[in-house]
């Protein structure tokens, strides 16, 4: 059975003993979703039901229940395996492009060299004699200059490259030690979503915000970590909350002054005593960045793309003469063979940068809009008035914490039920002395 990773995670951050609402507000999961994830993860793990004098189900996972279902599944197996290879591949297919660069490269400068020299030779040959060739003599000189500057640029490093050794290149490198090679892959494709986790991090925050406040809240109170508020504030009314109440199973309620808050018996159902917490102010997006390589790769990758496109360039010409490529053969006659690869390889290696420096400027003008805009439904929210005030006065009305205590249970899986049914009895009865003894007090 596949299992719920966001449902392990908050098992696990919650110290193995959850409700239902618990993960769903840790995880900021759909109610339903995190209930068929306790129900999958506690039959495949030997985990416990325990259930209040109130029937409020908490649920105790074995601490090792991970290692559990790895020994039961071989699917879960696979996955951590293929897990840690695919960083393997992944890592050789990042550095795949900055080889392929500097492959291109040496092909097209040895290519060159070997034309240039074949063709000055011939023009030795033919000096004495007149020919529609003879023209050719004019332009060694310039192609000869040109090369040496190629060799000088592909070979030269970087000052700081030349005093201090760059780090080993690894897999899973943090991104200021990143080597070059992986720096062109960085350079051509960037470093992925800065806020890929953007939703899980949205419904995390707004459970923790429900959770704080005791499980009631006003609409405006989440505002902050949702999109587009103020559109519907416009319209004056609160669909914008509609998501939330979807999720976590909200119920509105009136108040007598005709205001409306929302209430979450859910989420205020707790296994243990939990403290308030720490939430941001709104959700905040993080911007793109064009690259996590330094100016000083990034300088050298445009460097090195204008020097690979410019030889691509000069070396179709040069091939030109396709009776001297037939008769060089070898690795003039290869280089002829893949050209146009090596000149779109060469135009997609500065064009594909240039085309996703202008979409990132984009992305992240509308990335700063919407932080503007949760910024400003923060503010308003700190500097609410009176009508906001009461509304966050009546929700707290309904605010509460049930707990389902481990020493407060009708009713555990970890217990034969004959033997349960016996201590229940026992505790009626006790419940009952007791109230006998205090009703012959009062006497």
């Amino acid at each position: 059975m596949t299992q719920n990773a966001a449902v392990m995670k908050a098992v696990e951050s919650l110290d193995y003993r959850v409700t239902v609402g618990d993960v769903a507000a840790r995880a900021g999961l759909d109610l339903n979703v995190a209930q068929q994830g306790l129900n999958a993860l506690a039959a495949d793990t030997q985990a416990h039901l325990q259930v209040s004098d109130a029937g409020e189900i908490a649920y105790a996972f074995p601490k090792n229940f991970r290692a559990i279902l790895r020994n039961k599944y071989w699917r879960i197996r696979l996955q951590e395996t293929w897990a840690k290879v695919w960083n393997v591949l992944f890592y050789l297919i990042r550095i795949s492009f900055g080889i392929l660069l500097l492959v291109s490269i040496v092909l097209i400068i040895a290519a060159i060299a070997i034309l240039l020299i074949a063709m000055s030779s011939s023009q030795r040959d033919d000096n004495r004699s007149s020919s529609s060739r003879g023209g050719m003599g004019g332009m060694v000189f310039i192609p000869r200059f040109w090369i040496g500057d190629l060799f000088w640029f592909f070979h030269y490093e970087p000052r700081s490259s030349r005093s201090r050794p760059s780090p080993p290149s690894r897999p899973n490198a943090a991104p200021g030690e990143m080597n070059f090679l992986e720096a062109i892959f960085s350079f051509l494709f960037g470093d992925g979503d800065p806020n890929a986790d953007l939703e899980e991090k949205r419904w995390q925050t707004i459970g923790t915000v429900i959770r704080n406040n005791g499980g009631a809240i006003a609409a405006e109170q989440v505002a902050p970590y949702l999109d587009d508020v103020a559109r519907y504030q416009k319209l004056e009314d609160e669909d914008y909350i509609l998501p939330v109440l979807t999720r976590f199973n909200g119920i509105p309620r009136v108040s007598p002054e005709g205001n409306i808050i929302y209430h979450f018996p859910e989420l205020q159902v707790m296994a243990d005593q939990r403290d308030r917490a720490p939430v941001p102010a709104y959700l905040q997006e993080s911007p793109w960045k064009f690259s996590e390589a330094t100016s000083s790769q990034i300088s050298l990758a445009i460097g090195l793309g204008v020097v690979n496109l410019v030889g691509a360039l000069f070396l179709g010409g040069l091939l030109q003469d396709q009776a001297l490529v037939a008769d060089l053969g070898g690795l003039v006659a290869f280089v002829d063979g893949i050209f146009w690869l090596l000149l779109a390889y060469g135009t997609a290696f500065l064009g594909v940068p240039a085309v996703r420096y202008f979409w990132v400027k984009r992305k992240n003008a509308s990335i700063e809009r919407r932080n503007e805009q949760r910024q400003e439904q923060a503010i308003a929210l700190n500097q609410a008035g009176p009508e906001v005030q009461n509304k966050i006065r009546f929700a707290q009305q309904f605010a509460q914490r049930t707990i389902v205590g481990a020493d407060d249970l009708a009713y555990t899986t970890e217990k034969d039920l004959t033997e349960q049914e016996y201590e229940q009895r026992d505790k009626l009865d006790a419940e009952w002395l007791k109230r006998l003894e205090d009703r012959s007090g009062d006497r």
